[in-house]
């Protein structure tokens, strides 16, 4: 499996470029080799990004050491990680840098040397938007004493944790599966010991929802597949604030609604871009430019946007 993918990647070394690739299931329309590719040509480093999409009848059983050893073997730089192996990978590296060890998920490896290095740039890269859309490197930063988040699978608990390290006193997880949320809050909870962290089910959204000063969405719905709200829309008003992970589309139902009742909104992009930002410099050591990297990432979108129209 990916031997044409190898084999690119060993003569694009030898070419000398840095070349990386995203290991996952379902990710052939990923936007992150195009943004990734095309960052790197605007600061004149020569760049491959490989897509090794793996099937999802082999993704239980697939021999993911065996796959960082190719690409270690290939010369690669290093790999960006996705579902379902964000934990699975932890058992093949040698260091995790301090953000993906609490987590205990990985979603960016660095092959240094002979060594393999672990990091999580999911949460840091939500933590950085939210710097400078509500946080302390806003022209306007919001109140953040208590928040509500919406969703703690695998983005979710790197959004949580990202939350909670910016000074949250009161945070409430939810969770369609009310043991997923409780069981991410027992293993937050020992990390941020000044915060008073409660997980529940759906049914206790409404509530929390109506005592909070921020909303954090962490779930699949609002994406281009999977479309509606995750709230209801008489929970949304103007001193609430909304911040969405998803961003395919940019503009969820959830944002319109937020925006409609007059709240203020983070979307998605933001996330995906400073995620990026921190993978690319982990991976070439340059600098991106994440302005630049989040016009990319609109151009992305919407060439995505008019190939779907032409199509339909």
């Amino acid at each position: 499996m990916f031997q044409s993918e190898f084999d690119t990647a060993t003569r694009r070394v030898n070419d000398g470029a840095t070349v990386c690739a995203l290991v996952g299931q379902g990710i052939s329309r990923s936007l992150t080799p195009p943004m990734h590719e095309r960052e790197a040509a605007m600061a004149g480093l020569d760049y491959t990004y490989l897509v090794l999409d793996v099937p999802a009848s082999v993704a239980a059983t697939t021999d993911l050491g065996h796959l960082l050893d190719r690409a270690q073997a290939a010369g690669m730089r290093g790999l960006n990680i996705t579902h379902p192996f964000k934990q699975r990978v932890l058992a093949h590296l040698d260091a995790l840098s301090p953000g993906a060890e609490r987590l205990g998920a990985v979603n960016t490896v660095v092959f240094d040397d002979e060594r393999r290095i672990g990091h999580n740039t999911d949460w840091s890269g939500f933590a950085r938007n939210f710097d400078l859309g509500f946080g302390d490197d806003s022209e306007d930063p919001v109140s953040r004493s208590t928040v509500v988040q919406l969703g703690a699978g695998g983005a979710g608990a790197a959004v949580a944790y990202a939350m909670l390290t910016r000074s949250v006193r009161r945070f409430h997880l939810v969770d369609a599966e009310p043991r997923r949320a409780r069981s991410l809050a027992d293993a937050l909870r020992p990390l941020f010991p000044a915060t008073d962290l409660t997980a529940g089910g759906t049914d206790d959204s409404e509530t929390w929802i109506a005592g909070a000063d921020g909303l954090v969405h962490a779930t699949p719905i609002g994406m281009a597949d999977h479309p509606g709200m995750a709230v209801p829309v008489g929970l949304l008003r103007p001193d609430l604030w909304v911040a969405e992970v998803v961003y395919r589309p940019v503009v969820t139902e959830l944002i319109a609604a937020a925006r409609a009742v007059g709240a203020r909104t983070l979307t998605g992009d933001g996330m995906a871009v400073h995620q990026a930002v921190d993978a690319l410099r982990l991976f070439s050591g340059l600098e991106p430019d994440a302005g630049r990297m989040t016009r990319h990432i609109g151009d992305l979108i919407a060439e995505e946007s008019a190939a779907v129209l032409r199509s339909a």
